[in-house]
């Protein structure tokens, strides 16, 4: 599939500014859900660019730098693990992204987002499964979700060492688990996920 003429698409059906959405960090149990919007120009082509997923981390880098540089606009949202256990995980995902959208500097016609409708958001929305394999927007969007979390997991792992943020970036690794078993779960941890809770406790508390 073509990710650029499927945004055409969108654009021939009379949406010319098309923002695409997506977000990383839902699946993790430490640290924020980072969101992503981007508008691409419609002329635009990034060589390789693709679902962040598919990314080595190294040229992930590459691709975050060409799109920002070349992006007409691009907007972050970013909601931590705090407001992650208010409010739970899916509706922390959707304000991430609205975020995202308020973050622009333009209104977009209308939003290509992975799978999910973004509530009190008053642009036309198109939500497509598995769009960040579809969409050059989305592409894009996943991009620079998923650069500027690993950054912030990076910095993380500074202040604090013994859980190797850098190399796992919060998700559930086995050697996650063992650090929070050793260490007990830090503030960046998710305390409303069962991994984390269960990894403190991993034995019946009598």
């Amino acid at each position: 599939m073509d990710i650029y003429r499927y945004d055409d698409s969108f654009r021939y059906e009379g949406y010319p500014v098309i923002a695409g959405i997506d977000e990383a960090g839902r699946g993790p149990i430490a640290g924020p859900v980072v969101a992503a919007a981007v508008i691409l120009p419609r002329s635009l082509r990034i060589n390789r660019l693709r679902d962040s997923k598919k990314v080595p981390e190294k040229e992930r880098a590459f691709l975050f730098w060409e799109i920002l540089v070349s992006a007409v606009d691009i907007g972050v949202g970013i909601i931590d693990n705090v407001e992650i256990d208010r409010i739970n995980i899916l509706r922390a995902t959707l304000n991430a992204m609205k975020s995202a959208v308020d973050d622009l500097t333009m209104t977009p016609d209308a939003l290509i987002i992975d799978a999910v409708t973004i509530p009190l958001v008053p642009i036309k929305q198109f939500p497509v499964i598995k769009a960040d394999a579809k969409s050059a927007s989305v592409a894009a969007a996943s991009i620079v979700a998923k650069y500027i979390r690993d950054m912030m997991m990076i910095h993380f792992d500074s202040l604090y060492p013994q859980y190797d943020f850098k190399k796992h970036k919060g998700y559930g690794t086995r050697e996650h688990m063992e650090r929070i078993m050793q260490h007990g779960p830090c503030p960046l941890h998710r305390k409303s996920f069962r991994q984390v809770m269960t990894a403190e406790f991993p034995f019946p508390l009598s």
